[in-house]
């Protein structure tokens, strides 16, 4: 049998197993794994690593704001920035605003994706306005449509939900086999703070760190986790940022319930010392949650061993430190007026490979996990991606293990001009990039054209092995007001 391409000689990796073996690649799909297979074209990939191609499952590609500011990358330089880093598919969000409707919003992203990505896409929908309709109507027609997850805000004025909305959300979500996100911080307690901070003239770029205190997140991770025990539904925790809030998640875990977490580079490897540079410069390192201290890195780290995070995703949010993004409120604008958010698309693999395999923190088959594979099965592409696996989309990452580079703006293909991790030198860099059996980067060119990614649907979620948390007030054999009920209305 000839193969249209084989991956000859690597060392494969999954998030179970690390074997060598050619990898035969037909119509976009793996089709064999073995020895000596032939193809009418040929890899070599003797001495590098062949991976399952990276899913960025957290990123913000053409999104405005609540107040109207649009992310610098469009799903043509966001998806080129993203294969550059070793991802072979993403998933941005589709923010739905007060007064639009889910469908509404599906298309306005379509129209913004259609022929632009050079990998597969899908979205999370933002839900800022659950109406009835949306609840009853809406977003089961997103679940058929293929969009099995959605993301709720607990803080942020125009897009904050309330404990009542967020059950319902969940609810809804958990009859349909979808994963709700959630942005947990308290948002009254960001407020007060924001204000004091504010009041006392403390307004500079260092001072958005103590306007978004580990308290506010740890209260709002804690209420998150109990309404979604009390709904019996899936959640994940995005971006986590601190020692308690990843304290909540693995109490969570180990009692059962389906609660899940990722945290982002920018938690691991910069700190609120970084929002202290000179000038604005702090500016370049504003986002929400705030960076921490060391001693919270470190803790983060261990919960990442010790598999707490599901994922590691970069919140990619893209505004540029000029009057269109960070200053667009001017040179000298107060914290609480500037644009929230960091670069990281193309820097995410690179790190944790790094930082993470290269320095023994993690394992290799780790790395595939929380960069493909778990967030495959979160997310409803267990099967198709995230995998080396016979029948699996060819979506493959070949890394050169020891190949040594020195993080450079130049080098990230975005539409940003600055990354936070300037000048960083990172071991371990993917070098040629396979969407469908389609090399879209190769030799550190782009070779796909824009338009050969695709919207992919995804599946409900699988989430046999939580037993859920046992929550009497839902058992109506132990609940003496239900067995009364029937009585009472006889």
């Amino acid at each position: 049998m000839t193969h249209d391409l084989v991956i000859r000689g690597g060392t494969c990796a999954t998030a179970a197993d690390t074997f060598t073996a050619d990898v035969g690649i037909t119509d976009g799909r793996i089709a064999t794994l073995g020895t000596g297979l032939d193809g009418a074209e040929v890899i070599d990939a003797r001495g590098k690593l062949v991976l399952p191609g990276g899913i960025e499952a957290h990123c913000h590609i053409a999104q405005e704001s609540a107040s109207g500011g649009m992310t610098a990358d469009d799903y043509r330089t966001g998806s080129i920035s993203a294969a550059f880093g070793g991802n072979s598919s993403f998933i941005p969000f589709a923010a739905q605003h007060r007064g639009m409707g889910v469908s509404e919003t599906l298309d306005l992203y379509d129209s913004r994706a259609s022929g632009q990505s050079v990998i597969d896409y899908s979205y999370h929908l933002i839900v800022a306005d659950p109406t009835e309709a949306v609840l009853a109507e809406e977003l089961p027609a997103a679940f058929a449509r293929g969009v099995s997850s959605f993301k709720v805000f607990m803080t942020y004025d125009l897009m904050r939900i309330d404990d009542g909305q967020f059950l319902d959300i969940l609810s809804v979500a958990k009859a349909h086999g979808a994963l709700t996100m959630v942005h947990a911080e308290n948002n009254d307690m960001i407020k007060w703070m924001s204000a004091r901070l504010e009041a006392g003239g403390y307004t500079a770029p260092r001072y958005h760190a103590p306007s978004h205190p580990a308290l506010a997140e740890a209260e709002a991770i804690n209420r998150a986790v109990a309404l979604a025990r009390l709904a019996g539904a899936a959640l994940m925790i995005v971006h986590v940022s601190t020692e308690e809030g990843a304290r909540l998640v693995a109490d969570a875990r180990r009692e059962g319930a389906a609660i899940f977490a990722e945290t982002c580079p920018q938690y691991l490897f910069l700190t609120r010392d970084d929002l202290d540079r000179p000038g604005m410069e702090g500016a370049k390192f504003m986002c929400s949650p705030p960076l921490r201290d060391a001693a919270t890195q470190a803790a983060l780290w261990r919960h990442l061993q010790a598999g707490t995070f599901s994922l590691f995703s970069s919140d990619h949010a893209p505004y540029r430190f000029d009057a269109s993004g960070k200053l667009s409120n001017g040179p000298d604008a107060p914290f609480r007026r500037i644009a929230n958010g960091m670069p990281g698309l193309a820097t995410r693999l690179p790190l944790l490979f790094s930082e993470g395999v290269n320095a023994g923190r993690i394992t290799l088959q780790q790395f595939v996990a929380l960069s493909a594979a778990n967030a495959a099965r979160l997310y409803g592409l267990a099967g198709r991606k995230g995998t080396i696996a016979v029948g699996a989309d060819a979506d493959i990452a070949i890394w050169d293990p020891e190949e040594v580079r020195t993080v450079r703006q130049a080098d990230q293909h975005d539409a940003m001009d600055y990354t936070p991790y300037e000048g960083r030198e990172l071991c371990g860099w993917p070098v040629t990039v396979l969407s469908r059996g389609v090399r879209v980067v190769d030799g550190g060119a782009l070779v796909a054209a824009p338009g050969h990614g695709r919207f992919t649907a995804r599946d409900p979620i699988d989430l046999t092995g939580y037993p859920g948390a046992d929550i009497p007030e839902l058992d109506p054999a132990r609940n003496f007001g239900a067995r009364i009920a029937p009585e009472r209305r006889g």
